[in-house]
């Protein structure tokens, strides 16, 4: 969780105007100087059995956070509220939008696993196309569905991966610092999905690619969330797919200024 902790410790604070947590998506609303801004995180549970524990125990007030505090969530939760503190990250990263290049991260590995071995950590709603156009695709999931790998055959993929992409919520569920260790020095590595945290200290782990998401109109996207909203329905109402380079020179990667 130090990668998580250094993200926290680079941010400034912020007021937080509101959380939404949505059956799919949980949103983080700040005020940070001037600026108003949502981050978004995939909504997790943690299994509580019969004791009727709560998700968030501070629900009701967690506007009486800074936005720092509610940040801190992710350090100690894999559930709800880590999902809270994701957001709550996403929302207070300042942004740089000289460094984002309008990339989904389909494209991107598709544009660079070609004719190479890929991991892809997370069975993400592009893998059908993925293994209809790459030589060698390997899906590690924590529930595998048809095709996939269990989670727990990392160790084997991965050392021998020449691409691999990692699923944003690695972070919030604490598992990305060992899958990064696991993975080849020459390996092209990718984190990606509305979780990734577009912060350029992940490049000081290995990272090359951050493929993440911007929110562009918090209101229509947390309306959509609330409704029970899926990601394709959020970024037709506000979300902009972004990508940031560690070093456009490494791997050749050509993209536009």
């Amino acid at each position: 969780m130090q990668i998580l902790a250094d993200i926290i410790a680079s941010l400034p604070d912020g007021e937080v105007e509101n959380v939404f947590i949505g059956l799919h998506w949980t949103a983080v609303v700040v005020r940070t100087g001037c600026e108003r801004r949502c981050g978004l995180a995939a909504t997790l549970r943690e299994e509580h059995g019969k004791i009727g524990k709560p998700d968030v125990p501070d629900a009701g007030n967690l506007t009486r956070f800074t936005a720092l505090q509610l940040a801190q969530f992710v350090l100690t939760s894999k559930g709800a509220l880590g999902s809270i503190g994701m957001a709550a990250i996403n929302a207070l990263l300042p942004q740089f939008p000289d460094s984002w290049i309008d990339c989904n991260a389909n494209e991107m590995i598709l544009k660079y696993g070609k004719n190479k071995r890929v991991a892809l950590i997370g069975h993400f709603s592009f893998v059908d196309d993925l293994r209809s156009k790459l030589d060698s695709l390997t899906v590690l999931e924590q529930k595998p569905q048809s095709g996939d790998l269990p989670a727990e055959a990392a160790p084997e993929i991965l050392p021998m991966a020449d691409v691999v992409a990692i699923t944003g919520m690695t972070l919030t569920n604490h598992t990305l610092e060992g899958l990064l260790a696991l993975c080849s020095p020459s390996a092209l590595v990718m984190i990606l999905g509305p979780s990734t945290p577009l912060s350029p200290l992940l490049f000081d782990r290995g990272v090359n690619l951050l493929s993440g998401v911007v929110v562009t109109e918090p209101d229509p996207v947390i309306r959509a969330l609330m409704e029970g909203a899926n990601f394709r329905q959020i970024r037709r109402v506000g979300a902009r797919l972004v990508t940031m380079v560690r070093d456009k020179t490494v791997f050749n990667l050509d993209y536009p200024d």
